[in-house]
């Protein structure tokens, strides 16, 4: 994130959704895709999520904050 957006953090509240492998394999690699672009190897990176045992959580935000930085 941008110092732009609500300064050096943000705080997220609202509903929590926890996604298990494999259904949280493919939203792992667009996850990663937004944030870091391609993978060299995206295979080995699939293999290692589910090594890893990784989920998604998936937040559905009604709120961010905060609004006033200090």
């Amino acid at each position: 994130m941008s110092d732009g957006f609500f300064g050096q953090y943000a705080q997220l509240e609202g509903a929590a959704s926890v996604v298990a492998l494999p259904d949280a394999l493919e939203g792992l690699v667009e996850y990663y895709r937004l944030a870091a672009g391609e993978h060299p190897n995206w295979e080995e990176y699939r293999e290692s999520m589910l090594t890893e045992r990784r989920v998604l959580v998936r937040i559905a935000v009604d709120h961010a904050g905060p609004t006033i930085a200090g």
